[in-house]
């Protein structure tokens, strides 16, 4: 279902650790279909994301916590996250805030703009050219299964499975 701008509407399904490579991904869905996108990203990313998701309060703030700090402290609004393109196995995205009613977009990498989504309950979107370029259909018999399987895997993943080194890439790399 197309959501604002003919954008895709998806849910945050989690994070995992791809084996054999140790590289972390976060999963996404369609709303209102069944493709996924999967993106690979840093581990501190994953980390955020993954905190994030399991209600994990760190002492001090993380760097996504300290820009829904200073977002809010600006009485700015991020209303969407929208990922915008895949450039040579690289994702893009683009962070819209609503500043004094007038929407700023802000370029970002995926998973930094999906970590500050889910502290904020900002939805995610991707353009339609993305989802049919990367999308990924899971065969309607194994779909419930591979679901439950990753549901799992996040019930029993801890912050640590996503320690170690970061890309430190632009974009997000798409590697298949």
């Amino acid at each position: 279902m197309a959501g604002d701008n003919g954008l895709i509407a998806l849910e945050v399904v989690g994070v995992r650790v791809e084996l054999p490579s140790n590289q972390p991904i976060v999963l996404l869905k369609e709303q209102e279909g069944s493709r996924y996108l999967p993106i690979w990203i840093g581990a501190n990313e994953a980390t955020a994301i993954a905190t994030a998701m399991e209600g994990v309060n760190p002492p001090r703030p993380l760097t996504h916590d300290l820009m829904r700090s200073v977002i809010d402290a600006v009485g700015a609004l991020a209303v969407r996250v929208a990922i915008t393109e895949m450039r040579d196995n690289v994702f893009y995205a683009d962070l819209s805030l609503d500043v004094s009613g007038e929407e700023v977009h802000v370029s970002s990498r995926p998973s930094d703009a999906i970590a500050l989504a889910v502290r904020t309950g900002t939805p995610v979107f991707a353009s339609p050219d993305v989802l049919d370029e990367s999308g990924v259909h899971f065969e309607e018999e194994n779909e419930e299964e591979e679901v439950a399987r990753f549901r799992e895997f996040l019930e029993d993943v801890t912050v640590e499975d996503f320690l170690g080194g970061e890309s430190g890439e632009e974009g997000e790399e798409q590697t298949e």
